[in-house]
């Protein structure tokens, strides 16, 4: 009984922060995906699965050891998990595809907020660049590793992964990450463009 309800639980949870993330415009339709870990295990959404119409049988349960075979139909964003589950010492993961995040991230190697609650709650965010963005051992390494300092991380021209103790403070970090990356967009169009290779967010206004 008490197994159920913990995945009773769980499944509403994924649910709510999976509407959330689609109802935001923080991803396509069958994009993004989150993840928990409970117990020596992780649970995480299957490939494909749309988030904001999760059912139960959308969320698979995987061994959070990264050398054990992975559920069959788990994301294939589960390496990444792993190892930011392995590195970082988190509870929930939440990798989205924030828009505009996604756009600066076109022009900058480090994104700092210029808005108060960004540069309060992100201080500033580590942009990967891989040659493979998704399901990249790489990405998930790198990730891992700017993770354990760092609350969100962006892949260039892919997303975020967002990390927390529940899923709703990871989508709390997403939510703020993209305020503040349409802030700085708002903020280049008056000011004017800065070249690429500038550090976006040196100057402050």
């Amino acid at each position: 009984m008490g197994r159920q309800h913990t995945r009773a639980a769980i499944v509403k949870e994924f649910q709510g922060v999976g509407r959330d993330l689609m109802a935001l415009g923080l991803l396509s339709l069958h994009a993004g995906n989150l993840s928990l870990r409970r117990d020596g295990r992780v649970f995480i959404t299957r490939t494909g699965s749309r988030l904001d119409h999760l059912e139960a049988e959308d969320i698979v349960e995987t061994p959070l050891h990264p050398g054990k075979p992975g559920h069959p139909r788990a994301s294939m964003e589960l390496p990444a998990h792993l190892a930011i589950y392995a590195t970082a010492g988190v509870e929930a993961i939440v990798h989205a595809h924030p828009p505009s995040a996604i756009a600066l991230s076109f022009v900058t190697d480090r994104f700092i907020p210029l808005d108060s609650e960004g540069a309060i709650l992100l201080r500033e965010v580590p942009v990967i660049r891989a040659r493979r963005a998704v399901a990249s051992p790489e990405v998930g390494r790198r990730a891992a590793a700017h993770l354990r300092d760092h609350r969100i991380v962006i892949v260039a021209r892919h997303g975020s992964f967002a990390v927390g103790r529940s899923l709703e403070e990871a989508l709390s970090i997403t939510t703020t990450l993209e305020m503040s990356a349409k802030i700085m967009l708002m903020v280049r169009s008056l000011r004017g463009a800065p070249g690429r290779g500038q550090r976006v967010g040196a100057r402050r206004p």
